[in-house]
Parts: C-alpha cells; structure tokens; sequence
C-alpha cells in the first residue's frame, strides 16, 4: 500500500497539480481537446480500429501494473521497444489515420477557402438539372425491375483513382445509358457508375467496403461499398437494391434507406451547389 501511494504521489499527483493559476483559455484548450477526444473515440467505435484500441488499452493497464509493482526488467524491456510501439501504431492504423485526414479536408470551411470558382447562376452548380431528372428517373425505373445499381456523383473530391479500377465510358448522363451499363448480363453491369459534372466518367469501378459495424448485416455488399466511398470522399453514392428494389444513398458515411424520387431529388440538388447554403437561400426567396 505504502507502494502505490508513493508512486501516486510521484507519478500522478505531481501532474494532476496545476504548474500554475488556471486561465480562460486554459479552460478553452481542455474543452476543445476534450471535444476532440470525444469526436475521436466515437468515430473510432464504427471502426475494427476500435478493437485494437482496446488492445492498446489492456497494455497500458499493464505497463501501470508493472510501474507500480517495480517489475524493473518488464519496464525495463516496455520502454526500449517504446520507439518501435509508435511506429507500430502508425503503420497499424494507417488506413483509419488517412480516413481522418481525408475528411478533414472535406468540411466547408476549408471548401470555402480554396475554392476559387464562382457562386452566381449555373457557375454554382456542379452539374445541369437534366442530369439530375436523368439519375432519378433511371434509379427508379431500375428500381422497379429489380436491377441492382451503385452510382457515385462526384463532388469537390477527385474520384480518379477508383475511375482508373474500372473502364473508361466518358459519356454524356442519361436514364437508358445508366439503366443499360447496370443491365443484367451485361459487360459493365459489375460494379460502380462514376458521374462527374455531366458525364458518366467509368463504369464497372471498385469501391471501397466500410468498416462502419452499425450497417445492418441485411444490407449487402453494393451497400457497404457505397458507404465506403462516401466516408473516404464527400461524394454521394446513389444504391438500388436487386432484392427489394429500395433507392437508398450514402453521404458522409451515413446511409438513407428506401427513399422516395423527391428525397433523391432533393440530395442530388444539394450535392449538384459548389455551395449548398446558397440552395438553401434560393428555396427561401422562392
């Protein structure tokens, strides 16, 4: 007992005492650090990074364990392979670190400040409303004969290296291309529709699955690989079902099942604006 208290004392209390009067941005720095570690353990949760975390956990437990105990030759050994642990890690989330970062990049503000285009008229608008009437009514037709579907519309992420997994189509939107390329039996059918602006860039393209273990496990693979792509770019993946024939899409890694022509009218709209608020503003003048 005398032990642990000394080793409290030395190790825990000696930090826990302020080095000095707590200021207002004291209390600013430990909010916002708290808000990111919050941020962080939720995302981490829908993730397999979550079980290694937990591994990283019990290890630490161990290492106090063993500080505590004096069990010198254990310490002795954990803090010489300290260096190589780091570097470990690193390489071990390497996938989830490059998804943070990825979506760090996405988020309006950093849009707002390295976007240069312009914000009047069609120069707001990353592609025509006739390719949006075209997506909706080849999604829903498909929709009703049961033909599987999985189309990306780009945004401001460049989707060029899942264009490159798939084949070269460069063709101009429309309901019978789309619904033709996604047809039963047919060379292109396999895999993911790539739009960007108003064109159909690549079919038969390879996505990426999501690790999210909140998807419901009735939902397949065309599923899992439209939430995929959207939680590594700021895309919109558009899914049809070939058992149910339910219109669903995925943005920012969320997914919206079994929505009516007017929901995926709506989002296609929202995603067609360099900047969405100013749809918003255009729906409140009307």
């Amino acid at each position: 007992m005398d032990a642990f208290l000394s080793w409290f004392q030395i190790y825990v209390w000696s930090w826990l005492k302020p080095p000095k009067a707590v200021e207002i941005i004291d209390i600013i720095q430990i909010l916002l650090l708290s808000w990111i570690v919050y941020k962080l353990i939720m995302w981490l949760r829908n993730t397999r990074a979550y079980a290694l975390l937990k591994g990283l956990l019990f290890i630490l437990v161990f290492v106090l364990i063993a500080n505590i105990f004096h069990m010198e030759v254990i310490v002795w050994l954990l803090s010489n392979i300290g260096v190589a642990a780091i570097t470990a890690v690193v390489i071990i989330f390497q996938p989830e670190l490059r998804k943070v970062l990825e979506q760090m990049g996405h988020g309006h503000l950093l849009r707002r400040i390295f976007y240069s285009g312009k914000t009047d008229g069609n120069n707001n608008k990353r592609y025509s409303d006739h390719t949006i009437n075209e997506i909706v009514k080849a999604c829903f037709e498909m929709g009703e004969a049961k033909t599987g579907a999985l189309i990306v519309v780009q945004r401001d992420t460049n989707l060029i290296e899942f264009e490159e997994t798939g084949i070269r189509v460069d063709g101009v939107v429309s309901s019978q291309l789309l619904i033709n390329i996604f047809e039963h039996n047919t060379p292109l059918h396999d895999g993911a529709v790539i739009i960007r602006d108003d064109k159909i860039a690549a079919a038969t393209c390879y996505l990426p699955l999501s690790d999210n273990m909140e998807i419901s496990k009735k939902y397949g693979t065309r599923h899992r690989a439209g939430v995929g792509i959207s939680e590594l770019a700021d895309c919109l993946a558009i899914i049809v079902s070939e058992e149910t024939g339910h219109v669903s899409y995925a943005e920012s890694g969320k997914l919206r099942t079994a929505v009516s022509p007017a929901d995926l009218r709506e989002v296609l709209q929202e995603a067609q604006m360099v900047y969405p608020e100013k749809l918003k503003l255009i729906k409140e003048e009307e």
